[in-house]
C-alpha cells in the first residue's frame, strides 16, 4: 500500500485538491482526499510542492508499429499493397521494446491507443494499451479500439503511384461504402456464412462494437466522414481534424469527438494549410469533445502537454486541456471505467510533476502504472 501525500491533486473528475491524500493499493486507487485515514503500514510518500496527476492518454499514436532508431526493420503501420485491411490488428505488429514507449512513460503518458497508418483506405484495427509491459498482450486496455479509415490524400498519394485505386475522394468514400455493404450482407448470413476476417471486422463496426477512426485533415474530408458514418450508423471519432475549426458547429451538433493534432507541425502538405493551435479552444466552445495528440512518432509523445500548453495558450480552458489528454482520452477510447482520472476503483496509473504541468520547465519526478514505480528522474 503507497499514500501519496501533500500535494496538489488534479483529479480532473472531481475538481483540485491541495494538500491531499491519493491511498493505493495493489494496482486500484483505494481512496483520495484532504482527510484520508492511512494505514500505519502503508509507504508514504511525501508530494508537497508537487502536482499530482492522472497518467497522461494520448489516443492516437504509431508506438511500436512505426519503431524508431531502426530503419525499414519495424516500420509495420501500413500495409502498402492493398488499400483496404479492416482483418490487420497493429496488435500483431507493436514492438513493445520501441523506444518511444521509454519517452511516453518520461513524459507521463501511461495510456496510448496505437492505430494503422493513414496510407489505406482502411487500415486495420487500433488498440489501447498502458506504456509499460514486456509482453503486448498484457499491455491491453482494449482490444480492438477502433477500425481507422482514412479520407483525404494520403491514400490517393500512395496507389495513385502504383495506379491502383483511389485516386480521388470519390473513390475512397466508394471503397468505404462498398465494403460496408458487404459486411452489412456477411451479417445477414450469420452464422452460416464462410468466415471472413475483413468482413468479420466490419460487423463489428456496423453493430457498434467498435467505433470508426476517421483519419480526416480537411473539412471536406471531415464532412464525408460523417456522412458514412450517419449512412450506416457507426460510432465517430475524427482524428487529426485539423481544419476541425471550420466545421465545428456540424460536428457539435452531432456528438462526434475529435482527437486533434498534432498541431506542432509545418504545413508539409495542402490538407495541413489551415493548422492553427486555436483549433481545440474553438472545437470546445462549440461543444465538441476535444482530445489532444501527438501522433508520434510525427510529434514525440512526450511533448503532449506541450500541445496542452499550446492550445491554453490560444484561448482553450485550463481544465478542458487537462481533460484533453486525460479523462476526455479516455472517454474517446472507451477506457473511462479504468483510466483518465483520480477515483477510487480505477487503476492506479499516475504522474506527478515538479510543478504546473503546463509549465514546460516542470519535470515529470515520478510515474506509475497500475500502482508500480515505473519512473523516477
Amino acid at each position: 500500500m503507497l499514500a501519496i501525500c501533500g500535494g496538489t491533486v488534479h483529479t480532473v473528475a472531481n475538481g483540485t485538491l491541495k494538500g491531499a491524500t491519493v491511498l493505493l493499493d495493489q494496482n486500484k486507487i483505494i481512496a483520495v482526499g484532504n482527510h484520508i485515514s492511512i494505514p500505519d503500514a502503508a509507504e508514504r510518500y511525501d508530494a508537497t510542492g508537487k502536482f499530482v496527476l492522472p497518467g497522461l492518454i494520448d489516443c492516437h499514436t504509431h508506438l511500436g508499429i512505426a519503431e524508431e532508431a531502426v530503419g525499414t526493420a519495424h516500420i509495420d503501420k501500413n500495409e502498402v499493397n492493398d488499400p483496404v485491411c479492416p482483418h490487420l490488428r497493429a496488435l500483431d505488429g507493436i514492438n513493445p521494446e520501441d523506444e518511444g514507449l521509454e519517452d511516453a512513460v518520461s513524459g507521463g503518458v501511461t495510456t496510448i491507443i496505437v492505430t494503422p497508418g493513414s496510407e489505406n483506405v482502411i487500415g486495420g484495427q487500433s488498440i489501447a494499451i498502458k506504456t509499460r509491459g514486456k509482453i503486448i498482450d498484457e499491455m491491453v486496455l482494449r482490444q480492438p479500439a477502433g477500425i481507422k479509415m482514412a479520407f483525404g490524400e494520403n491514400p490517393i498519394k500512395m496507389y495513385s503511384a502504383k495506379n491502383k485505386p483511389p485516386s480521388t475522394r470519390m473513390t475512397i468514400a466508394g471503397m468505404i461504402r462498398e465494403n460496408l455493404i458487404a459486411a452489412q450482407e456477411y451479417s445477414k448470413k450469420l452464422p452460416n456464412a464462410a468466415r471472413d476476417l475483413r468482413l468479420e471486422a466490419l460487423s463489428k463496426l456496423l453493430a457498434g462494437e467498435v467505433p470508426l477512426r476517421a483519419h480526416a485533415h480537411a473539412a471536406d474530408d471531415i464532412m464525408t466522414a460523417i456522412r458514412i458514418a450517419e449512412e450506416f450508423n457507426l460510432q465517430l471519432t475524427l482524428e487529426h481534424a485539423t481544419s476541425g475549426h471550420k466545421v465545428a458547429e456540424a460536428i457539435a451538433a452531432r456528438g462526434i469527438p475529435a482527437a486533434v493534432g498534432p498541431s506542432i507541425t509545418a504545413r508539409v502538405k495542402v490538407e495541413l494549410k489551415d493548422r492553427t493551435y486555436r483549433t481545440p479552444a474553438i472545437l470546445h466552445a462549440a461543444g465538441v469533445k476535444v482530445a489532444l495528440i501527438t501522433d508520434h512518432p510525427f510529434l514525440p509523445i512526450n511533448c503532449l502537454r506541450l500541445e496542452a500548453a499550446l492550445a491554453i495558450r490560444e484561448g482553450l480552458p485550463r481544465e478542458a486541456a487537462l481533460r484533453a489528454i486525460t479523462l476526455h482520452a479516455a472517454e474517446i477510447i472507451g477506457v473511462d471505467d479504468r483510466v483518465g482520472s483520480i477515483e477510487p476503483g480505477k487503476d492506479a496509473d499516475l504522474a506527478i510533476f515538479s510543478g504546473d504541468p503546463f509549465d514546460i520547465a516542470s519535470e515529470v519526478v515520478n510515474v506509475y502504472i497500475n500502482g508500480t514505480a515505473i519512473y523516477n528522474r
